[in-house]
């Protein structure tokens, strides 16, 4: 009866596990809404610098006077 009893409880933790690494504390719970710069329609997009897929840095204004720039974001290294 322990044994099960340990084995349950251990279930119930792991369980609840992820429900508390969703709903702990982040970094951006500290920001308020008018820490943050919101771009509007028609401002220019803000500078920024990101690595591409071949881990060489490049940032916006390289695309400056291009034709278009798409942005896609996606999970990598997997």
């Amino acid at each position: 009866m322990p044994k099960r009893l340990v084995l349950g409880l251990l279930f119930v933790l792991l369980s609840l596990s992820p429900l508390h690494a969703q709903l702990g504390p982040k970094d951006s719970a500290n920001l308020s809404a008018t820490d943050l710069n919101r771009v509007k329609i028609g401002d220019p997009a803000p500078e920024f610098t990101l690595e591409n897929v071949d881990g060489k840095k490049i940032s916006l204004s390289d695309f400056r006077g291009k034709k278009n720039v798409v942005l896609a974001f996606y999970r990598g290294r997997w």
